[in-house]
């Protein structure tokens, strides 16, 4: 049977204040009153059966994905005791269907990513799901087709794709995994046509992952083996608790797609942002007149231009004079004012936040 995993355990450091420790990213209501986990489950609907969605989280979280995501049974949603990345996480999801379902085909999703139009990645996750229940060895990645050089994202190298049956977008074959690259690098990969951003969107066979993790990231097979034993019986919490902090932390990319060989790819070619900043929102959000990006109920911006202005609190007005390329960011307990150029210095500003006034605004 098909299933599909929502990662949905990222805080969003770069999305603060709006964004705290118990309350992460995916759960901000910034896209006409929905979240991030919301558009990502709606997405998901058309393809697979809502008793087949699963979504890992932080056990802080639980609740607020279960709040947000009422139709899922509450057993779908599975809380991890601590950080482990993704290596840790897919394969915490990869024994959870094994243990029901040994042949189940696995979809990776990630809850902080905006597509558009939703159809593209439907047609895609079909594609991928016949491929791989066809070819249960082989690993499916999702690139998405650049729309510029970046240097903040890690890219795909393919090469020639090959039309395969049964699935209406072409497979192409992965040589490499390339790291996030320097600007010269990120304009050579974008003339190739060769490399496509790396999206961290996955198909495969629940056991081909974990014969894959225990190929190439031994340490992982008895932590996940003790949490399988206990599944679904009456020490399953102390297990997860005690064996997957044990997990090495790692990402999947580093621990298992840079090393196996049945790798391949389909291009996903469709509007797509990986919503880790606000600047993130210039690319989804129709801006005004003067290219100011408001993401609130009620402001009034008098000659500003080139600006980001965000509240969820549709009753607090924001106003500005002047301003031009910054940041505006208001909550309940605290507001962000920044240069659009210094985004990037959130964590910084957050290390000082709490060794100076503590966690409370964490």
């Amino acid at each position: 049977m098909d299933y599909v995993v929502v990662m949905a355990g990222g805080t969003g450091k770069r999305l603060w204040p709006l964004s705290r420790e118990k309350r992460p990213k995916q759960v901000l209501k910034l896209f006409d009153g929905q979240t991030l986990l919301r558009r990502c489950f709606q997405r998901l609907c058309p393809v697979f059966d809502t008793r087949n969605i699963i979504v890992l989280t932080n056990a802080g979280y639980a609740d607020l994905v279960r709040e947000n995501l009422p139709e899922l049974p509450f057993n779908n949603v599975i809380a991890e005791p601590a950080v482990r990345d993704t290596a840790g996480a897919i394969g915490l999801a990869a024994t959870v269907l094994t243990k029901a379902d040994t042949e189940a085909t696995m979809a990776v999703v990630t809850a902080d990513q905006l597509i558009e139009p939703a159809e593209t990645l439907q047609q895609v996750l079909e594609d991928a799901l016949v491929f791989v229940n066809e070819n249960p060895d082989d690993l499916i990645t999702f690139g998405i087709k650049p729309a510029f050089a970046s240097t903040q994202l890690g890219y795909i190298k393919c090469s020639k794709p090959r039309q395969h049956r049964n699935c209406k977008n072409k497979i192409y074959p992965v040589e490499a995994f390339k790291e996030k690259p320097d600007e010269k690098a990120a304009k050579e990969y974008l003339e190739t046509g060769r490399y496509f951003w790396n999206s961290g969107m996955f198909v495969w066979k629940a056991k081909t992952i974990l014969a894959n993790l225990a190929k190439f990231l031994p340490q992982s097979a008895e932590p996940l083996a003790k949490i399988k034993a206990d599944w679904d019986g009456p020490n399953q919490r102390q297990a997860l608790q005690e064996w997957f902090p044990k997990l090495p932390k790692i990402s999947i990319d580093y621990a298992v797609m840079e090393k196996a060989d049945n790798v391949y790819a389909i291009k996903l070619d469709c509007r797509w942002s990986d919503m880790g900043s606000f600047a993130a929102l210039a690319d989804i959000i129709k801006s005004d007149s003067a290219n100011n990006v408001i993401v609130a109920g009620t402001s009034q911006l008098l000659d500003c231009k080139n600006n980001i202005v965000v509240t969820e609190d549709d009753g607090h007005l924001i106003a500005a004079i002047g301003l031009e390329n910054m940041v505006v960011v208001h909550s309940p307990d605290a507001t962000l004012v920044c240069h659009i150029d210094q985004t990037q210095r959130l964590k910084e500003l957050l290390e000082l936040i709490k060794q100076n006034a503590g966690e409370k605004f964490l």
